[in-house]
């Protein structure tokens, strides 16, 4: 090979060592901080690399990718002191284990995560993907959607979901990475996790795990009442995405249009259906047509609709519908 280098690498190579220059006077607070500080890093490396006329790197992650990365929790259970998905996560665990897996290391308790990154002044200038952090008792951290909307972890008994942002206003908010494109990131109409392509995949699967519910009967039944529409409303006044009616969501205490409220409480529905007639398929009647329905009849009720329902569940459920 040849005893020089290329005029292009030698600028990119000049560039790169006044870049660490600059870097290595630097000191973080953080590991959150450090893992900012190599974000920029790598955003000016590749404007280095531009200038010079070299492919970048890797794209920098941004609010959005931590917006994208904390969805894919929705529905899993609140646990304290949880930092697995499979068995539960706290709002701190929620937090560090979104960003984690975009290689971002943050402490793992609220009291140090109030630290991390660099402070917004106001919600009016915070931006998807930024922290929210109330310090008190007891403390608390979700993370910023746009819109007045969070997603957190917020109590024992429930489960990751969307929610307004406390009208007390956080404590502090921080930025670990460089806002994205959007201004603000409303609730998918889709939200798919381990790469199973089902809508709502993951919070469904997490309903079935919390109720011990058989595999895929949940998304098989969200197909069937309303092909995975959470705006649907049939003829009969059933509502969203499971096809709730008014009264039996009340008596549940979930919001039918909300998609993880409405995934909880069909799955608590058919939870208690299934404990009543010890039976899938006469479960699914009772879902369809009504308890009372199955026990007038002795069993599923002959009416057409509900026959081609209960079957069409069963055979997706049987077809291993996740």
């Amino acid at each position: 090979m040849s005893g020089f280098a290329p005029a292009g690498l030698g600028a990119v190579q000049a560039r790169v060592g006044q870049i660490e220059a600059r870097l290595g006077s630097m000191t973080t607070r953080t590991a959150a901080t450090g893992a900012a500080t190599a974000a920029t890093f790598a955003r000016a490396l590749d404007g280095a690399r531009a200038t010079a006329g070299e492919p970048a790197g890797p794209r920098a992650v941004t609010g959005d990718d931590v917006v994208r990365s904390v969805r894919r929790y929705l529905g899993v259970p609140y646990r304290w002191g949880g930092t697995d998905p499979a068995t539960g996560l706290d709002c701190s665990g929620l937090v560090q284990r979104a960003l984690a897996d975009l290689g971002i290391e943050v402490p793992r308790v609220v009291a140090d995560q109030q630290h991390a990154g660099t402070e917004v002044p106001s919600l009016a200038h915070a931006r998807p993907g930024d922290l929210l952090v109330w310090r008190g008792s007891p403390n608390h951290v979700g993370v910023y959607l746009g819109d007045g909307k969070m997603i957190h972890a917020p109590r024992t008994g429930d489960v990751v979901k969307v929610d307004d942002v406390r009208r007390t206003p956080p404590s502090t908010i921080r930025r670990l990475v460089p806002p994205g494109d959007t201004q603000s990131a409303p609730v998918p109409a889709t939200v798919a996790s381990g790469g199973s392509g089902v809508p709502f995949g993951g919070v469904l699967r997490a309903a079935e795990q919390r109720y011990h519910l058989p595999a895929g009967v949940l998304a098989a039944v969200a197909r069937a009442e309303s092909g995975f529409d959470p705006d649907a409303v049939s003829g009969a006044g059933a509502v969203g995405l499971m096809q709730l009616m008014p009264g039996t969501a009340a008596d549940l205490g979930v919001d039918p249009r909300d998609p993880v409220a409405s995934i909880d409480g069909a799955a608590r529905y058919l939870r208690t259906q299934l404990d009543s007639f010890g039976d899938l398929r006469l479960a699914l009647a009772a879902y369809n047509a009504g308890p009372g329905a199955v026990r007038r009849h002795g069993g599923v009720p002959p009416y057409d609709e509900t026959r081609t329902y209960v079957a069409r569940v069963l055979a997706a459920v049987d077809g291993g519908i996740r």
